[in-house]
């Protein structure tokens, strides 16, 4: 009796094993897995049911392919069912998440942070989901934590910083926001895959409003139409190009066009493109927008920009890069008018007070981070 029962149980993992395989044989192929096929596959993925090469041989191939609409909300459903810590911040207005995927091949500095605390200065509801440096050499995750938030913490009081000062991150890569295995996953590979995509949308707060930078062009209406489908009511869906247009990044650009799919207030998904001009923004140097060393450098030159003490491109890209932030939150009435104001946001010493809220209410121990950030602003000559 008992090797009956190994051998069902043998043949149930050679079972296992060949599904899993066929799916992977399938995208290697070019062929696309349905919502559930995808949210099974990466359910035993999350699980460790795989063995390690066939769940590498699924982000690699999946990844290669370009997940479709359903791939991506399948694998999101997968993650924010049993692997995200869920929270629902009491706020009132939209809550709004402004992310990128990463993968793209314009290493700019990190615009969507600055651009997030524009935002949350004005009064929008701020509910970020970042990481530490995977493709990048300075993730949202590591400049905020030179800065003094506390990136490590429970999601509880990452709750209580959006609650109380309009904004707070909580870690992609951390086990105290995904518990059972995206950590696992990320912490051992070192290139951009599906996840960038999927697992940034396992936002423990679940926001309303989205502001979501893509690493491709082909990327756009798949990433809007997953998140219609997972259930966002409003979304900017942005890739900017280099002034060449043979490189890009996962924001809008103000070095050339950028491409739009938007997802607007009666549900439907809209595409178009603009370029700097069209938003009263000069085109920029790809120089001036790139990483100026490490962390400490990062968040200088970031302390910099929001105490109002850059007047150039770096300045004028966030602006632009806020704007579908306080469109979305009825801020502004076009994108035009959002950038004028995220630029008046930042003269009036808003952004940079925001910043000093975030670090003072998301730390559990906020006396020794807010005296370091003080000496960080002096030395920015704020």
């Amino acid at each position: 009796m008992l090797l009956t029962l190994d051998c069902i149980g043998v043949n149930r993992v050679e079972e296992s094993l060949r599904y899993f395989g066929s799916r992977v044989d399938r995208l290697i192929r070019g062929g696309d897995l349905s919502r559930e096929e995808a949210n099974f596959l990466f359910r035993q993925i999350l699980n460790n049911e795989q063995p390690d090469l066939q769940q590498g041989a699924f982000l690699a191939a999946i990844t290669a392919k370009g997940a479709s609409a359903g791939e991506i909300a399948g694998i999101w459903e997968a993650i924010y069912d049993i692997d995200t810590v869920k929270v629902r911040p009491e706020v009132c207005g939209p809550l709004v998440e402004n992310c990128g995927t990463g993968m793209d091949g314009i290493k700019t500095f990190n615009i969507s942070t600055a651009a997030s605390l524009v935002a949350a200065a004005e009064g929008i509801n701020m509910a970020k989901h970042g990481s530490r440096a995977i493709t990048s050499r300075c993730g949202a995750v590591d400049i905020l934590e030179a800065l003094g938030v506390d990136v490590e913490c429970d999601v509880e009081v990452v709750k209580k910083s959006i609650e109380r000062a309009g904004i707070g991150i909580f870690n992609g890569m951390s086990p105290r926001v995904h518990p059972s295995a995206l950590y696992r996953i990320l912490s051992q590979i070192r290139f951009g895959t599906v996840l960038n995509v999927a697992g940034s949308l396992a936002n423990p707060a679940r926001p309303d409003y989205a502001l979501r930078g893509v690493y491709s062009r082909e990327m756009l209406r798949p990433i809007a139409q997953a998140m219609k489908e997972i259930g966002y009511k409003r979304a900017f869906v942005v890739h900017g190009r280099s002034q060449d247009g043979n490189r890009g990044m996962d924001e809008l650009s103000s070095l050339g066009r950028s491409y739009v799919a938007e997802i607007t207030e009666d549900a439907s998904i809209i595409e178009y493109s603009l370029m700097p001009q069209d938003l009263g923004i000069g085109t920029a140097e790809e120089g001036e927008l790139l990483h100026r060393g490490g962390r400490k450098e990062e968040a200088q030159s970031l302390l910099r920009l929001l105490c109002g003490g850059e007047m150039g491109s770096r300045r004028e890209i966030v602006c632009l890069n806020a704007a579908p932030l306080l469109c979305m939150a009825g801020q502004a009435a076009d994108l035009p008018e959002a950038v004028e104001k995220a630029s008046e946001i930042i003269d009036s010493g808003r952004a940079v007070r925001k910043l000093q809220d975030w670090v003072k209410h998301q730390n559990r121990n906020p006396g020794p981070r807010l005296e370091r950030l003080e000496t960080m602003l002096e030395a920015a000559f704020c």
